[in-house]
């Protein structure tokens, strides 16, 4: 394997809701990077994830989280930039040089704002039934889109012309959209992206919804 995984280590144990964006990333990436995991399912609707045990995993009781041989981590960001600071020997992933490493941070910020308050939330309002204002992240979602489509139109990926964690964080929602009711037929450049994510060796696709019609 292309990475730095000990060979008396245990497969890192994956924490997630399989319908969640954050897990899939960090699946997407496990996988990517060629590294041994379990997936292990929490029944979130039976409180699973609130137990005195998974919140010392993660005190948030958020998924995803991982357990690395005794390490634990939650927040999807942190997972996927621990997975590649410390099992990845290629920089591509999370560039050394100032400007390149500024947009992926840029990115990631940006995963844990426009794509969380759009894409993930016509998502969770469509599939789901959330109480959440439809309308407004419809209008994210696009906006957000406006300038995906733009940045994708003059290079193949989010920072450059090489995939990185900006790619990686970005890739589920958005390829999952048409579940929150927004088709991405509009946006031949981020259609392309997609393609080109899913493309990568050992990608791991994401669960899809039966409710999906697009």
């Amino acid at each position: 394997m292309d990475n730095n995984f000990p060979a008396d280590h245990a497969p890192i144990k994956l924490y997630r809701n399989p319908l969640s964006g954050h897990c899939h990333r960090v699946e997407l990436m496990l996988s990517l990077l060629g590294l041994p995991y379990e997936n292990i399912d929490l029944d979130m609707a039976n409180g699973a994830h609130k137990s005195p045990e998974y919140l010392k995993i993660s005190p948030f009781g958020q998924v995803p989280a991982i357990d690395d041989n005794g390490y634990t981590m939650s927040d999807s960001n942190a997972i996927i930039t621990y997975l590649v600071k410390r099992y990845s020997g290629n920089d591509a992933w999370l560039p050394e040089e100032p400007a390149q490493a500024a947009e992926v941070q840029r990115w990631l910020s940006v995963a844990a704002g426009e794509i969380m308050y759009g894409p993930c939330t016509v998502r969770l309002v469509k599939l789901f039934g959330m109480d959440l204002d439809y309308s407004t992240a419809e209008a994210i979602t696009h906006k957000l889109f406006s300038v995906l489509e733009k940045t994708l139109t003059e290079r193949s990926f989010l920072v450059g012309n090489q995939i990185t964690l900006a790619d990686i964080a970005g890739y589920s929602y958005i390829s999952h959209v048409p579940e929150g009711g927004v088709s991405l037929d509009p946006y031949p450049a981020i259609k392309a992206w997609l393609a080109r994510i899913e493309a990568q060796p050992k990608f791991v696709g994401m669960k899809r919804s039966k409710d999906l019609t697009k």
